[in-house]
């Protein structure tokens, strides 16, 4: 009998730091300064770079290097292809093989401004502006 209590004891002491473990975890996630992830069906960044970290740093890593792994995720640092606007803001709205459309999940200016700023960063030295305007233009 004294050794169920023992016992009893024991898992009650485990699922008690378990759920004291969780709930610390969840307090310290809320307290993070900026999210790192954008929530809800449409994104709620505005900056190029806000709307990068949140969306597109997941898969092309946060210096624009990409990835090789259970896929590959093309490296966007130094890349020729974002000389011309249309096709990375074509890619951004439709999507391209692995990488999925954001087009119903972020205006034209927030597409215009995550672009700009994959072009003007990562050793990309595309500056010319795209005007969301553009953006509308490529939408099916």
């Amino acid at each position: 009998m004294n050794n169920n209590i023992t016992t009893f004891k024991r898992a009650l002491l485990g699922l008690s730091l378990g759920a004291l473990a969780s709930v610390a975890g969840q307090a310290a996630f809320a307290q993070s300064p900026e999210p790192v992830f954008s929530v809800g069906p449409r994104f709620q960044e505005s900056s190029g770079e806000a709307i990068y970290r949140a969306t597109c740093q997941g898969c092309h890593m946060a210096q624009g290097q990409g990835a090789k792994g259970a896929g590959a995720y093309p490296a966007l640092a130094s890349n020729p292809r974002l000389a011309s606007p249309e096709y990375p803001l074509y890619v951004v709205i439709n999507g391209q093989k692995g990488m999925p459309a954001f087009g119903k999940m972020l205006s034209d200016e927030q597409i215009a401004s995550v672009v700009g700023y994959a072009r003007t960063h990562f050793g990309n030295q595309y500056p010319d502006a795209i005007a969301a305007e553009s953006v509308k233009k490529l939408r099916p």
